[in-house]
């Protein structure tokens, strides 16, 4: 059989594409939610580890070791049969939550290490100027905790793609189920994992070139004034 062959197969065959474009529409929404949720959530989480209470820094603490050291596969499979198994939530919205919950630990760490890493002495020196509180860590810490963790954050953003894939394991169809049903269909699974494997390459690509764009603004912004 020939490449194109192949190909028509395995991308064009049966609707195929739509198929494959539905559950890479689950996989990016998913995956987009998540993370939003998860930054949101990890904020929190952080600024409880980082509280001058102990009893709110001990739960952000148990929180961040048990959330990091959790397979996300078994807390998906938890959440989904048994935490929410009665409630009126659909698969995706389980998965969500879940994720959230998973980034959440990851991000809170990202940012507590990047604001451990800022130079403190320029916030000292804010302050004796007159700053507020407020005013220093916008003006001083928040942009260097931006510049430090971003490259930590962007690979997050990454190994969330990757994980999503075990959401067929909860009825979802993402793009990882799709390519397993296709290559079934088909019988030809090499072609169609390659396929899959160069999607969700791509998407990884696509972040990397947003984050390197984002830089790219900012230098010349930094040039310009």
């Amino acid at each position: 059989m020939s490449l194109n062959q192949i190909l028509y197969r395995v991308l064009i065959q049966g609707g195929s594409y739509w198929t494959i474009l539905k559950g890479f529409n689950a996989t990016l929404r998913i995956s987009v939610l998540s993370m939003i949720f998860g930054t949101v959530l990890g904020a929190v989480i952080c600024a409880l580890r980082m509280s001058g209470f102990r009893i709110l820094r001990t739960l952000a603490t148990i929180y961040i070791v048990i959330l990091r050291g959790s397979p996300v596969l078994m807390l998906l499979m938890l959440m989904y049969y048994g935490i929410f198994a009665r409630s009126s939530l659909d698969a995706e919205t389980i998965a969500v939550v879940t994720f959230s919950l998973n980034v959440a630990a990851h991000v809170a760490e990202i940012l507590r290490a990047s604001i451990s890493a800022t130079d403190h002495g320029q916030v000292e020196a804010a302050r004796t100027l007159g700053f507020s509180a407020f005013q220093a860590f916008r003006l001083v810490t928040l942009p260097q905790v931006v510049r430090i963790a971003k490259p930590v954050y962007q690979s997050a953003i990454v190994n969330l793609i990757q994980w999503t894939s075990v959401v067929g394991y909860v009825s979802i169809t993402d793009l990882t189920r799709v390519i397993n049903n296709i290559a079934s269909r088909t019988m030809q699974p090499m072609a169609t994992i390659i396929i899959g494997m160069l999607i969700y390459l791509a998407m990884a690509y696509i972040v990397h070139g947003l984050f390197s764009f984002s830089d790219y603004l900012r230098h010349r912004k930094e040039a310009i004034s």
